[in-house]
């Protein structure tokens, strides 16, 4: 019996010996309708995204930019607008808001991340009410405690300074407060992923709660504590209406406040300071996402399904 041999398939749709052969590619109106208006949207979409990019970047490096002038793309390319920021105060309004939101960040990864391991691995009186608590507040926005908050921060600056009105460390305290419980939720559902198994394993060794809890388990919920303190620090990082209402200082002002100013007087706004501003702020942002992009889907996703 002889073996069986492939024909090889010629560019004219012909194997090697002149007989036609089945063509399974798509061709003309069959590939538009089932490929092609897919290559057609993200295009689209494409061009819808990076066009708007490239409208700032051209009027950060236009020293004499503006809303109208700066509609002809990098007619004019000067670096003049970043060196003349550091001259404003960005600098150190940069240096806050970095400051802020990675304190925060770490914070509501401890303090979240010591909430959901208290709440799946231990059966406490007032468990299920306390969860349904936290879901329940969270539901409403934190700004509707504005002014509660300033009342707050106003009566406390006179007993304690450091977490009074116009203090960078009270502005953290509220973003951690306000934090704590939609995270806890998020951490809460990856936690119970983790088989208690490994716990009763540990402590049969002679390991102590905290032993499990540093060694074992916070290993293993690595992606969510990723994902939980990233989004900490962008919801953070480009917040205003609650750090305009804790910080009254120039010297104190974050990124988000003191862009505002600059764009706030729309006659005489320097939107050239502004797009560089704009530009440079979102550098730490994007290296973040880089940087932590492998474990934000693993952390998003694991904790929706238990097993």
């Amino acid at each position: 019996m002889q073996p069986t041999r492939t024909p090889i398939v010629r560019v004219d749709g012909t194997d090697d010996g002149g007989g036609p052969v089945n063509d399974t590619r798509l061709r003309g109106a069959r590939w538009w309708k089932e490929v092609g208006w897919r290559h057609v949207v993200g295009v689209v979409v494409i061009i819808y995204c990076v066009l708007p990019l490239l409208y700032v970047l051209s009027a950060a490096l236009n020293p004499g930019g503006s809303l109208t002038g700066s509609n002809d793309l990098f007619s004019t390319v000067s670096f003049t607008n970043f060196t003349e920021l550091f001259h404003r105060g960005f600098g150190r309004w940069a240096a806050n808001s970095l400051i802020i939101c990675s304190v925060t960040a770490i914070g509501t990864v401890l303090m979240g991340a010591a909430a959901a391991y208290a709440f799946s691995r231990y059966r406490f009186r007032g468990r299920r009410s306390t969860l349904t608590g936290l879901l329940l507040v969270q539901m409403f926005p934190q700004m509707l405690a504005a002014v509660a908050i300033f009342l707050l921060l106003l009566q406390l600056k006179d007993v304690f300074p450091v977490l009074g009105l116009n203090s960078i460390p009270g502005l953290i305290a509220v973003y951690l407060g306000g934090a704590l419980g939609v995270n806890t939720f998020l951490l809460y559902g990856f936690f119970n992923t983790v088989p208690k198994e490994l716990d009763e394993a540990a402590r049969i060794d002679g390991a102590s709660h905290g032993q499990v809890y540093w060694t074992i388990i916070m290993p293993l919920v690595t992606p969510i504590l990723v994902v939980v303190g990233l989004l900490s620090f962008i919801s953070t990082y480009g917040e205003f209406f609650i750090a305009s209402t804790v910080l009254q200082s120039n010297s104190k002002f974050t990124l988000a406040i003191g862009l505002y100013q600059w764009a706030s007087d729309e006659r005489n706004a320097p939107w050239g300071l502004f797009a560089a501003g704009a530009v440079l702020a979102a550098i730490p942002v994007v290296l973040l996402f880089l940087f932590l992009q492998k474990y934000i889907v693993g952390g998003l996703t694991s904790g929706s399904v238990k097993g």
